[in-house]
C-alpha cells in the first residue's frame, strides 16, 4: 500500500508545469519537422520555422514557448489503495497549490490569465488558480497524473454538437473547421470525444489531446477498427481544407486527430471537437510514494536544425516614422521588419478605451500614427526587457476596430489569425493594415523587444498598454489597405490545389 506525501504530488505539479511551459513533446516537435518538410506553401514554411525555433530557443532558455502560459488542466487518476500522509488538503487545493507555487516561480513566472466572477467583474486571480481537475478512481495503489497548460485561444475554438445517430461525424468536423479561423495556431491536434453526455463528451476531448502523436504510424500499418477508420479519414479531409499554417493557407492543418469515446444514448450522438495549438504542452507522470516525479529534460539535440531565416525581400520599416503613404504601399503577403516604438493593447485595455472614447474622457497615451499591437506578455526576469510576448488573437478586438481606426488615429494593428468582413471592410475603408505576428512564437518574439514599459492602465496587469521598442520584429502584411486578405486568399488558392493535385 503506497503511502503518497501530500508535498510530493505539488511539488511534482509545481515542477511539470514548469517543465512543460518551456519544453515542447519531443513527439509534437517531431511532427512539426515532418509538417515544414511537407509544406509547399513558402508563407506556411516560413511560419513553422518560427515556430521550431522558438521551440528550441525556449527549451534552451527555460522560458515560456508561449506568452499564453493557458488555463491548467490536470487528470488524475487515484489509486484505489492510496493513502495520503496528511487529509487536510483536498486533491483540487493540492493542484491549485502546485499551480500557485509554479506560476509565481521568480525563476520563469507564467502569466497568470484567470479571472473570476466570469459574467461579472472578471478581475485576475493574480496566481493563475484555480485549475480544472478531473478525478477519476482506478484499481491499484499509484496515483498517474496528466497535465496541461491549455491557451486560450485554442481552447475559445472547442465546439461541441448533439448529432443525430445516424449523422456523419467526419462531416461535420470538415464544416466546422473552417469556422474556427485560424485563432488555434494551426498546425496542431484535434481531439474529438464521442459519446457519453455532453460534458462527457467535452472531458473525453480534453483527454484525447494528451495522448502522443502516432498518426504517422497509423498510416502506416492502416486502420484496425473504426475509430482509426475515423481519424484517417478526419485527417485527410481536414489537410484537404488547405487552411494551413497560421491560416495562410498550406498543406498541413492538423498534424493528428485523437479520439475517445464512451458509450451513449441510444438517441444521441455527442460529439466535443478541441483543438490544441502549435504552443502544445501536457507530461504525464505517476507517484508511487519514493518520492515526487523525475521528469527527465529533452535533449537539444532532439530539436531539428530548422532556422527561421528572413528572406532579402524582407521591407525593413521604421515605426517612429512611418507614414500614411507607406502603409499604403505595403501588400498582402510581404514580409515586414519593424523597428522603433510601438503600443500594446488587448481586450480589457480595448473595452477602456472606447468607455473613455465615449464618454470624452482622454486616453493615457496619444495613438496618432502608431501602431498597436495585441499583446498581454510574460513577466521579465533578469536583463530581459520583457518575457515571452507573442500575439493574441485578433479576432476578439474587431468589435472595437471601427472606433479605434476612427477616433485614435492608429496606422495599423499587430496579431494573430484573420480579421472578419466587417473588419476587413473598415481597414479598407480607412487604408490601415493588419500585420501579423506567428502564434506560437512568443519567445521568439520577445527577443525583437529591447525596451519595455507601462505607459497606461497599470492596474490591468498584462492587459495594461506597454510601449515596446523594437528591432527587426517580424510580421507579415495579413490585409493590406486594398483590403486584400491573406486569410481569404492562402486557404482558398491552397484548397485548389490540394485538389487538383488529389485528382490529377
Amino acid at each position: 500500500m503506497a503511502i503518497i506525501r501530500q508535498a510530493d504530488f505539488i511539488e511534482s505539479i509545481a515542477d511539470a508545469l514548469q517543465y512543460i511551459s518551456y519544453y515542447h513533446p519531443i513527439d509534437f516537435v517531431q511532427a512539426l519537422e515532418q509538417a515544414y518538410h511537407r509544406e509547399q506553401n513558402d508563407a506556411a514554411k516560413n511560419a513553422i520555422a518560427q515556430v521550431l525555433t522558438n521551440s528550441r530557443m525556449a527549451a534552451h532558455g527555460r522560458r515560456p514557448m508561449c506568452q499564453d502560459t493557458g488555463i491548467v488542466t490536470c487528470f488524475v487518476k487515484i489509486g484505489m489503495a492510496v493513502q495520503w500522509d496528511k487529509t487536510d488538503m483536498t486533491v483540487q487545493q493540492m493542484v491549485d497549490e502546485g499551480t500557485r507555487r509554479a506560476y509565481m516561480n521568480p525563476d520563469n513566472p507564467l502569466r497568470a490569465s484567470i479571472v473570476a466572477d466570469p459574467a461579472g467583474t472578471r478581475k485576475n486571480t493574480g496566481d493563475n488558480t484555480p485549475s480544472v481537475v478531473h478525478i477519476d478512481m482506478i484499481p491499484g495503489d499509484k496515483i498517474e497524473v496528466m497535465i496541461a497548460a491549455k491557451g486560450g485561444g485554442s481552447e475559445n475554438k472547442a465546439k461541441m454538437v448533439m448529432l443525430n445517430p445516424s449523422d456523419n461525424i467526419a462531416d461535420w468536423v470538415v464544416e466546422t473547421m473552417p469556422k474556427l479561423g485560424a485563432g488555434w495556431c494551426p498546425p496542431g491536434m484535434i481531439g474529438l470525444g464521442i459519446g457519453g453526455t455532453a460534458e462527457k463528451s467535452a472531458v473525453l476531448a480534453k483527454e484525447a489531446l494528451m495522448d502522443p502523436v502516432d498518426i504517422q504510424e497509423l498510416l502506416e500499418r492502416g486502420p484496425q477498427n473504426a475509430e482509426e477508420e475515423l481519424r484517417l479519414e478526419i485527417y485527410h479531409r481536414v489537410n484537404q481544407l488547405g487552411i494551413g499554417a497560421q491560416g495562410l493557407g498550406g498543406v498541413t492543418t492538423v498534424m493528428d486527430v485523437k479520439i475517445k469515446s464512451a458509450p451513449t444514448h441510444a438517441a444521441s450522438k455527442p460529439v466535443t471537437l478541441i483543438p490544441n495549438c502549435a504552443a502544445t504542452r501536457h507530461v504525464h507522470f505517476t507517484l508511487d510514494g519514493s518520492g515526487p516525479a523525475e521528469l527527465q529534460p529533452p535533449k537539444l539535440s532532439d530539436w531539428p536544425d530548422i532556422t527561421f531565416e528572413l528572406g532579402d525581400d524582407a521591407r525593413r520599416v521604421n515605426l517612429d516614422t512611418v507614414t500614411q503613404a507607406d502603409v499604403e504601399s505595403w501588400k498582402t503577403g510581404e514580409t515586414i521588419l519593424l523597428s522603433g516604438k510601438m503600443l500594446t493593447g488587448r481586450d480589457a485595455a480595448h473595452k477602456r478605451i472606447k468607455d473613455m472614447l465615449e464618454a470624452g474622457e482622454p486616453l493615457p497615451v496619444d495613438f496618432t500614427n502608431k501602431f498597436i499591437y495585441y499583446v498581454g506578455p510574460v513577466d521579465p526576469i533578469g536583463d530581459e526587457a520583457v518575457g515571452p510576448a507573442g500575439p493574441t488573437t485578433a479576432t476578439r478586438m474587431d468589435k472595437f476596430t471601427d472606433i479605434m481606426l476612427e477616433q485614435t488615429g492608429i496606422l495599423g494593428m499587430i496579431g494573430k489569425a484573420e480579421r472578419g468582413p466587417a473588419t476587413v471592410e473598415s481597414i479598407k475603408q480607412h487604408k490601415a493594415v493588419y500585420l501579423m505576428a506567428v502564434g506560437g512564437a512568443a519567445y521568439l518574439v520577445a527577443k525583437a523587444i529591447k525596451k519595455a514599459r507601462v505607459v497606461g492602465f497599470e492596474d490591468l496587469g498584462m492587459e495594461a498598454i506597454y510601449e515596446f521598442e523594437v528591432e527587426d520584429m517580424p510580421v507579415t502584411v495579413a490585409v493590406d489597405s486594398t483590403g486584400d486578405n491573406a486569410h481569404e486568399t492562402g486557404p482558398a488558392i491552397w484548397r485548389v490545389k490540394l485538389e487538383e493535385a488529389a485528382n490529377a
